[in-house]
């Protein structure tokens, strides 16, 4: 065996002992799998950070002085950050967009004159504004007093001065039309109703928030907007930075609250299997907020085999019984790469999270990377196998030697991802490994990695036999 140093020349003819230090052999094991996620959502004017330039962040506090308070990169921080406090968090605010961008507006209208004590309530995005009512009050007094509450800094709306609550979304765009609005009282005689939000119009472009970030590794990157547009966008981004060359690989997440028909229809027109997509059927916050719940949770599961199904996505309130999806509809949302959430023990959890990659490139089913675990996986095999060969042959020569060398350590590798469980039968398929030197340049080596994922424990069935 042929004895190679670094630093140390083999002409020295200077009489004395010399020892260079080689740390090429030091790492034997696999990579370390942290998390890092970011997060693309609307900031307001009223922000001081810059737009589309990504900031690292470990508070909410932090997101309402940088992108606005109320503004959806607030919110969806807050939530992040409920779902995974040691989150490795990067945010860019996107401005509203230039031309063409209108806000979604609604109201809250209090008549009547109330006969007995109680307590009116608006729920404004999934969080509760309540103020109590005096048997003597006027509708305007309890008017200005929601109105108040209504306008307080964290509120994803502007409470107008008008004799009924007037609210803007303080986001201009679509996006602004989910703000679910619902209120209720009960002080006897008193009436309390809203006109749901409408009216935004016009989306931003995330393509500068991508491009400003194309650069770097996130695993996962989370988009507020559901617009076709955007997602297009996104999954155009999440194709460019994992490919062979890249090799950033990452996941995208988009959420849906509408029906399983919308949700299924926008998971259709992307079939990428890098982006996830929560469903949580009639939500009352928005979209957003879902995808920021969810995204978070799946960045601290480090172990990129391991199913997500049961985890809880906290922050979000519990529908109503009648919107729980039936089974069909849970069976109709992971054919059509829907993820389903849903609610079990009065905590809102993943179903299984599935990529929107259905079908392959003849329209033919394809179930190759239905589950968001596989394309983790992939994305995991690959930076191991990728850190070793560049820590074991950084100058290495290409000689006949050289592929056995290179499938030796390529071996243990896959041997090691085989004991964490996140690959099997590595010796089964070890004849399938690959490794020979390219017949045009004689500076390549090619080769076939064998990879065959551990699957999740989806389902579980069984027969009872009956003897009598």
């Amino acid at each position: 065996m042929k004895v190679d140093f670094d630093t140390i020349p083999g002409s020295i003819r200077v009489p004395g002992r010399y020892i260079e230090f080689n740390t090429k052999t030091a790492v034997s094991g696999l990579p370390q799998n942290p998390q890092k996620m970011v997060l693309i959502a609307l900031m307001t004017a009223a922000g001081s950070q810059t737009p589309n330039v990504p900031v690292n962040l470990f508070s909410d506090v932090q997101a309402a002085d940088l992108f606005g308070a109320g503004s959806w990169a607030h919110l969806c921080v807050r939530q992040a950050f409920t779902n995974n406090q040691y989150l490795d968090l990067t945010v860019i605010g996107v401005a509203d967009a230039a031309d063409g961008a209108q806000a979604a507006t609604a109201g809250v209208t209090v008549s009547g004159l109330p006969a007995t004590a109680g307590t009116a309530t608006v729920v404004l995005g999934g969080v509760a504004y309540a103020t109590s009512v005096n048997a003597d009050d006027t509708p305007d007094t309890v008017a200005g007093r929601l109105r108040t509450l209504l306008g307080t800094a964290d509120s994803p709306a502007a409470a107008g001065s008008a004799a009924a609550v007037s609210l803007t979304a303080k986001c201009k765009g679509e996006i602004g039309n989910e703000l679910a609005l619902s209120a209720s009282t009960t002080a006897t005689g008193l009436k309390v109703s809203v006109t749901p939000f409408s009216g935004g119009e016009g989306n931003a472009d995330i393509s500068a928030a991508l491009n400003a970030v194309a650069g770097k590794r996130y695993h996962i990157v989370c988009s507020a907007f559901g617009d076709d547009a955007n997602a297009k966008r996104l999954s155009a981004h999440l194709t460019a930075v994992s490919n062979a060359i890249e090799k950033r690989g990452a996941i995208g997440v988009i959420g849906q609250r509408g029906t399983l028909a919308a949700a299924t229809t926008f998971a259709g027109k992307l079939n990428d299997g890098r982006i996830s997509v929560p469903w949580y059927k009639r939500a009352v916050e928005g979209s957003a907020i879902i995808a920021a719940g969810y995204a978070a949770v799946l960045a601290f599961e480090e172990d990129p085999a391991k199913p997500l199904n049961t985890l809880e996505v906290k922050g979000l309130g519990i529908t109503s019984d009648a919107d729980w999806p039936v089974y069909a509809e849970l069976n109709n949302a992971l054919y059509n790469g829907i993820t389903p959430l849903t609610v079990v023990n009065n905590k809102v959890q993943i179903l299984r999270a599935v990529s929107t990659y259905t079908k392959n490139a003849t329209g033919t089913d394809d179930p190759a990377l239905l589950d968001i675990t596989t394309i983790r996986t992939l994305d995991y095999v690959r930076d191991a196998v990728d850190q070793r060969v560049a820590l074991r042959f950084p100058r290495e020569k290409l000689h006949e030697r050289t592929p056995k060398k290179v499938r030796s350590e390529i071996l243990d590798v896959l041997l090691k991802l085989e004991e964490a469980e996140i690959i099997e039968s590595v010796m089964a398929n070890a004849h399938l490994l690959i490794v020979e030197r390219d017949p045009n340049d004689p500076n390549r080596l090619n080769v076939v990695i064998p990879v065959d994922v551990v699957n999740g424990l989806h389902v579980f069935a069984a027969r009872i036999d009956l003897y009598l």
